[in-house]
C-alpha cells in the first residue's frame, strides 16, 4: 500500500536528545567534582540513580510514566503548560526534586552541601539549553520527503519542555503540518488512542502512514498495535527479543528512503 505520511518520534529519532542530556551531565559533575574532589563520573551515576528514585516516590509518577516523561527531563523541565492537575503539582516539585536529587547525589558520595547541590541543580538546566543536538542525516531526509508526504511529529512528553526542544532547533517545526504532543492528548505512545488521533489529524488510514521511531515499547508497540508499519532507527544496535516486532529496522535514519521508495 503506497504510503501517504510519515510519522516521526522526536527524542534520539530526530533531535540527539541522549548525547544533549549526557553532555549536560558530563559538564555538571565536572563542576561538581572540581568544588569537592569526588570522581566525576561516580557522581553521575550516583544523581541518576537518586533523581529515579526521587521521581518514582512522587505521586505524579504514574501521570508522568503514562505521558512520557523521564526523570532526566525533570531535572531541566518547568512543566508550566498542560491542562491536567499533574501538571501543576510537577511545576510545584520540579525545584525542590532538582535540588534534591543533586544533594543526594553528593551525600551518596560522603559529601554533605546543600548549596552545591543547588548550585548544581542549576547549572544542569543550563548546560541541557546550551545543546540543542540534532543529527546530521535529520533535515537531509526531512528534505527529501517534505512536499512528497504528510509529515507528522509524534512526541511524548510535557507541552512546555518538548515545545522547548523544537525551539532550540527553529528549522525543524516547519517540516511538519502537524505536531502532536501527548501532554497536551492528554495520553502518550503507547497508547492507540493518540495514534489514531494523529490519523484523525492526517486524514488518513493506518495503512496509509508509516511510524519511525528510536522505542520500540512506545513508538512501535503503538504503530504495529493499530496496524500501521512500523520502522525502528536502531542505531546503538540494541537486541530486542520477539515480544515486539518492527515492519523494520534501520540503524541510519537515511535508511527511510530507501524503504518508502520500495
Amino acid at each position: 500500500m503506497a504510503k501517504q505520511a510519515v510519522l516521526f518520534d522526536l527524542d534520539d529519532t530526530l533531535l540527539w536528545d541522549d548525547r544533549s542530556v549526557q553532555e549536560s551531565f558530563d559538564a555538571t559533575c565536572e563542576a561538581g567534582a572540581a568544588a569537592t574532589g569526588v570522581d566525576a563520573k561516580q557522581l553521575e551515576k550516583a544523581v541518576r540513580r537518586e533523581a529515579r528514585a526521587l521521581y518514582e516516590s512522587y505521586e505524579t509518577f504514574a501521570f508522568t510514566k503514562m505521558i512520557g516523561i523521564n526523570p532526566f527531563e525533570g531535572l531541566w523541565a518547568n512543566f508550566r503548560e498542560g491542562e491536567q492537575q499533574e501538571f501543576r503539582k510537577l511545576e510545584q516539585l520540579a525545584p525542590g526534586y532538582r535540588k534534591e536529587a543533586w544533594t543526594r547525589g553528593l551525600r551518596a558520595l560522603g559529601v554533605e552541601d546543600e548549596v552545591l547541590g543547588a548550585k548544581l541543580a542549576e547549572q544542569f538546566p543550563a548546560e541541557r539549553r546550551k545543546r540543542p543536538l540534532v543529527y546530521e542525516e535529520t533535515f537531509r531526509v526531512l528534505d527529501a520527503l517534505k512536499g512528497k508526504y504528510k509529515l507528522l511529529l509524534l512526541t511524548n512528553g510535557s507541552p512546555d519542555l518538548q515545545r522547548e526542544k523544537l525551539a532550540g532547533v527553529p528549522q525543524l517545526a516547519p517540516y511538519f503540518d502537524h505536531i502532536i504532543i501527548s501532554g497536551e492528548f492528554g495520553e502518550g505512545k503507547p497508547a492507540a488512542s493518540i495514534f489514531r488521533h494523529a490519523l484523525e489529524r492526517l486524514g488518513i488510514e493506518p495503512d496509509h502512514g508509516i511510524m519511525v521511531g528510536d522505542k520500540l515499547t512506545t513508538d512501535i508497540l503503538g504503530a504495529n498495535t493499530i496496524g500501521m508499519t512500523s520502522v525502528w532507527v536502531n542505531r546503538h544496535g540494541s537486541v530486542r527479543n520477539d515480544e515486539i516486532v518492527p515492519s523494520h529496522e534501520i540503524t541510519h535514519l537515511g535508511e527511510l528512503l530507501t524503504i518508502l521508495e520500495s
